[in-house]
C-alpha cells in the first residue's frame, strides 16, 4: 500500500488506503491535503450511518403489519421486536466504540456496513413464511443492532480527521445526516411494501383482509444494494490513518476519566431523547389520539430532529458547547410541559396539532443538544490533556494524539450510553400507561432527569470558573 508521507514543497502528495502522515491542526497541511481527505471520508460515512438507522429501527414500521399478514403475535411481544433492537444497538456500541483505532476506520466501516445485510435478508425472508417462529424474529430483531453499533465506530473515525475547531460541525454532518436514516426509513417502508418492487425474484405477496396485497419482505430486502454499493464505496475510498491506531488498553483509560461518565449523563438526555422519542412516538400518538394514523406523522420527529443536528454542533462551535447544551436543556423542559399541556385529560380530547407542534420543538432540542454535547467531547479531552502537558512542545503534540483518542473514545462509549434511550423510553411511556392510564408520569420523569442535566453542564462545564469550559 501506498502511504501519504510528508510532500516537497509545491509537489502533490502520494496517498493509498493508510495515511501516515495526518495533521490536522496544521493550517498548510489542512488546506493543501488534509481538507479534501477528511470531506471524502465524511461523505462516504454519512450514506452508511444512514443505512445503519434504517436498519436498526425498521422494526418500528414491520410489527404494525405482522398479524395482517397471517402471524398471531401479541401486543406486548410485538413490543419486544421494536424494542429489542435498541437493547443489542446499545450494547454493541459499547465494543464498536473502540474499533476504529484497532481496525482502522475504512476496514471497519466497510466490514460493519456490510454485516447489516444479514438481518436485512433474514428479515425479508422470514415474514414471508406466517409459520415462522417468534424466536426466529427474536434473533432477526437483535441483530438489527448492527445498525445501532455502527453509529459509535463512525462518530470515532470521523473525528480523528478533522480539526478541534470544525469536529462540531463535521460530527453535526454524520451524525444528523445519518440519523436521517430513521426518518427515511418510517417514510418509505409503508409506500414500498405496497408494491412488488422486486418483482418474482422478491417473493410472493401476501393477502389482507380487505382483499389488498403487502409485500412485507421488501421492508428488510430494499436496503440490500444500497448496503452493497456502499460497502464498496468505503473499502475503495475511505482512508485509514495510522496515527489513531490504538489498542484497547490505551482507549480503556476513559472509564478513569470523570469526564467521560459526565457526558455520558448528557449525551442520553440527547441522543437517548431522540432515538426513545422516535421508536415510541407512534405508539404514543395511536394511544393518546386513536382517531389519528400515526405513520402519516412518525417519521416527522425523526426528519426535524436530524436536520437541525449539524446546526447544533455549527452553533455549538461558534458559542460553545456548554452555553448551547445549557440552555437547550432548558428549552426542552419547556417542551415537554408544552406536551403534556394538549395531551387527552380528564375525558377531554387534547389538541392534537398543539401535541404535534410541541414534540417537534422536543425533536428539534434532542438534535442541537445531540450536536453541541459531542462539539464538548473533543474540546474537553484537549483542555485536559493540554494543561498536563505545559508548555514543551513535545509534550504538547504527544497530549494532542492522546486527546485525540480519548475523545473518539468517549465519543463512542458515550454514544452507546445514549443508544440505552432506544429502550428505556418506550419503556417508560409503557409503564406509565399501564400504570395510571397515560404518558405523564414518564415525562414528568424526563423532566426531572433534564433538570440534572443543567446542573451537570452548568457546574462542570458552564459557569465562571468551571472545571473544563467548552
Amino acid at each position: 500500500m501506498t502511504a501519504l508521507v510528508k510532500p516537497a514543497a509545491g509537489k502533490p502528495p502520494k496517498q493509498g488506503p493508510v495515511i501516515q502522515d495526518w495533521r490536522p491542526e496544521d493550517p498548510q497541511f489542512w488546506a493543501a491535503t488534509g481538507k479534501a481527505i477528511a470531506t471524502r471520508n465524511l461523505w462516504i460515512s454519512i450514506p452508511a450511518l444512514l443505512l445503519a438507522f434504517a436498519v436498526w429501527m425498521v422494526w418500528s414500521t414491520v410489527i404494525v403489519r405482522l398479524n395482517a399478514i397471517g402471524f398471531t403475535f401479541s401486543t406486548d411481544q410485538l413490543f419486544w421486536l421494536a424494542a429489542l433492537p435498541g437493547l443489542s444497538g446499545a450494547t454493541l456500541r459499547i465494543f464498536y466504540s473502540f474499533m476504529v483505532p484497532i481496525f482502522g476506520g475504512r476496514r471497519w466501516t466497510a466490514i460493519s456496513t456490510a454485516s447489516l445485510a444479514i438481518p436485512a435478508l433474514w428479515m425479508g425472508f422470514a415474514v414471508q413464511n406466517p409459520e415462522t417462529p417468534y424466536s426466529v424474529f427474536v434473533i432477526i430483531a437483535l441483530l438489527c443492532g448492527f445498525g445501532g453499533g455502527n453509529f459509535a465506530s463512525s462518530m470515532s473515525n470521523i473525528s480523528f480527521f478533522y480539526p478541534k475547531a470544525q469536529q462540531g460541525t463535521a460530527l453535526g454532518l454524520n451524525a444528523g445526516l445519518g440519523n436521517l436514516g430513521v426518518s427515511v426509513m418510517q417514510f418509505s417502508v409503508p409506500l414500498l411494501i405496497g408494491v412488488g418492487l422486486f418483482g418474482a425474484a422478491g417473493g410472493q405477496p401476501q393477502d389482507l383482509a380487505d382483499g389488498s396485497q403487502l409485500w412485507l419482505q421488501n421492508a428488510g430486502f430494499v436496503w440490500v444494494p444500497f448496503i452493497l454499493a456502499v460497502t464498496v464505496a468505503a473499502w475503495f475510498g475511505m482512508n485509514d490513518l495510522s496515527s489513531a491506531k490504538a489498542s484497547f488498553s490505551e482507549q480503556a483509560v476513559i472509564f478513569k476519566r470523570k469526564h467521560n461518565w459526565l457526558m455520558c449523563w448528557l449525551y442520553l438526555a440527547t441522543f437517548g431523547s431522540f432515538i426513545g422519542f422516535a421508536a415510541a412516538f407512534p405508539m404514543l400518538i395511536k394511544t393518546s389520539f386513536p382517531d389519528v394514523n400515526p405513520l402519516s406523522f412518525a417519521f416527522l420527529g425523526p426528519l426535524v430532529g436530524a436536520l437541525v443536528r449539524p446546526v447544533g454542533g455549527w452553533v455549538a462551535d461558534k458559542l460553545g458547547g456548554a452555553r448551547v447544551t445549557l440552555w437547550n436543556f432548558v428549552v426542552m423542559i419547556g417542551a415537554v410541559f408544552g406536551v403534556l399541556s394538549f395531551l387527552p385529560v380528564a375525558g377531554q380530547s387534547g389538541n392534537f396539532y398543539g401535541f404535534l407542534a410541541m414534540f417537534m420543538l422536543l425533536f428539534v432540542t434532542t438534535g442541537i443538544g445531540n450536536g453541541s454535547t459531542f462539539r464538548m467531547i473533543p474540546v474537553i479531552f484537549r483542555t485536559l490533556h493540554e494543561r498536563r502537558a505545559g508548555k514543551n512542545a513535545a509534550a504538547r503534540e504527544e497530549a494532542l494524539r492522546a486527546a485525540g483518542k480519548e475523545s473518539a473514545a468517549v465519543l463512542g462509549f458515550s454514544s452507546a450510553i445514549g443508544a440505552f434511550g432506544a429502550f428505556f423510553i418506550p419503556k417508560s411511556f409503557g409503564s406509565s400507561i399501564a400504570l395510571t392510564g397515560g404518558p405523564e408520569m414518564a415525562l414528568y420523569g424526563f423532566v426531572a432527569y433534564y433538570v440534572t442535566c443543567i446542573l451537570v453542564t452548568w457546574w462542570w462545564y458552564s459557569r465562571k470558573g468551571a472545571e473544563t469550559p467548552c
